[in-house]
């Protein structure tokens, strides 16, 4: 549908969708986009005083995003840091460990990975690789993981009396749309990277994960390190409220300049426990 009148600003824009979302998705499907950009725009924009703050007062910031694969992690940490300064964050996607690794303390290899003073960290999967994904896929035997989920409580608490800010996050995926976001890698040229054998068994052995994800919340969740469950079968939502989240757990200078909403939605960002259930249940 041609405008009736020229479109020449934002807000011209804004209000020519506005009028006319009702007579086409199309319509509605540009103004949410529009929308979702503006607001992640705000709160990137909190992101780089929170970066600021950081630096400045020499905190050390990790943190950790974990779920099934294709739960949107990746995407949400690029949202996290596109306008970050790079001298003063870092992204950490480890691969699987060497011959010498192997033989190592099993925490070693993520130790040098932990931010120094005045750095963000920013983890795409972390030490919790072993308490999930390495038992479901028979990457590391039982006892290894025993002694993982006796040990990970102490060295995270070890973590916390030195100073570091560790936040943890969960991003809850259901199965139909985990299956729905399996078939948009394999149909999309520039994706289909993204898509392993472990992905292949992700449905298959979905009960399994199910099983070790619970054990791992139920055994790792605590006061000075607690888990948090982000419902992300909508992608746009589970950026936008996981970035509060974290905004919303610091005293930044010049905080909240954008005047834009930095509590986390309580139905899509909650603190787990027990009784929760989540949506990957």
């Amino acid at each position: 549908m041609k405008p009736e009148t020229p479109i020449n600003t934002h807000k011209e824009l804004l209000q020519h969708l506005e009028l006319h979302k009702g007579e086409n998705e199309l319509y509605q499907d540009v103004l949410e986009k529009y929308q979702y950009e503006q607001e992640l725009l705000a709160l990137q924009t909190e992101l780089v005083h929170l970066q600021k703050w950081v630096e400045r007062t020499e905190q050390k910031v990790a943190i950790l995003f974990e779920g099934r694969d294709a739960a949107g992690k990746g995407g949400t940490i690029r949202r996290f840091t596109e306008h970050l300064n790079p001298r003063a964050m870092r992204i950490v996607a480890l691969n699987k460990p060497t011959e010498i690794e192997r033989k190592q303390w099993y925490f070693n290899r993520y130790i040098k990975q932990l931010p120094n003073a005045g750095e963000m960290v920013f983890f795409d999967r972390s030490w919790y690789n072993r308490a999930v994904v390495e038992p479901v896929m028979g990457f590391c035997n039982h006892e290894q993981y025993q002694r993982f989920m006796a040990q990970v409580p102490d060295f995270e608490h070890m973590l916390y009396e030195a100073g570091t800010i560790i936040i943890k996050f969960w991003f809850s995926i259901s199965k139909e749309e985990q299956l729905s976001r399996f078939h948009r890698r394999l149909n999309n040229p520039l994706k289909k990277w993204k898509y392993s054998p472990v992905d292949e068994k992700g449905q298959e052995l979905w009960d399994q994960y199910t099983y070790y994800k619970n054990q791992m919340l139920a055994g790792t969740h605590t006061v000075f390190s607690p888990w948090v469950i982000v419902k992300a079968d909508n992608k746009r939502q589970a950026r936008l409220e996981s970035i509060r989240y974290v905004l919303s757990r610091f005293d930044y200078d010049n905080k909240n300049l954008t005047n834009i909403r930095l509590t986390p939605a309580p139905d899509v960002v909650m603190r787990y426990f027990r009784q929760t259930q989540q949506i990957d249940n």
